[in-house]
């Protein structure tokens, strides 16, 4: 059980998911940094000097507990995490088309025939003989 699991984490595909694990939790961390704090403060200037992290909407008081807790819907927040997953997503739509020029650019290795088309042109090539 334990060769099969040390087999099974040496696998180049477990490895380059663990890299890809790594490295999107820290470009996570950048896109937040970037939207917080240098996308949505001059938005917010322009509009007249609005923290958009701080925007939300207060509930009134339940009347059943006028003593609770209020409640605040924080739709700025949601706004710089809609902002956040726009760039996270052009981004990655921008590697993959990357990828894929890439990939459409290198030529195509002729695999030859077939073991079944070999095998056909064989026979074909056999039966000419005998003629």
């Amino acid at each position: 059980m334990g060769s099969e699991f040390k087999e099974f984490i040496a696998r180049g595909n477990v490895i380059d998911l663990a890299v890809g694990v790594v490295i999107g939790g820290a470009f996570g961390k950048i896109v937040t940094s970037l939207v917080d704090q240098v996308i949505m403060p001059p938005i917010g200037w322009l509009i007249g000097g609005v923290d958009f992290a701080s925007l939300k909407w207060t509930l009134p008081a339940n009347p059943a507990n006028p003593d609770g807790a209020p409640v605040a819907i924080e739709h700025g927040a949601f706004l710089n995490t809609i902002i956040q997953f726009l760039i996270v997503a052009f981004v990655i739509f921008m590697v993959v088309k990357g990828i894929n020029k890439f990939r459409r650019e290198q030529p195509a290795e002729d695999p030859g025939p077939s073991s079944t088309d070999a095998l056909l042109m064989e026979i074909r090539d056999e039966l000419k003989a005998r003629k």
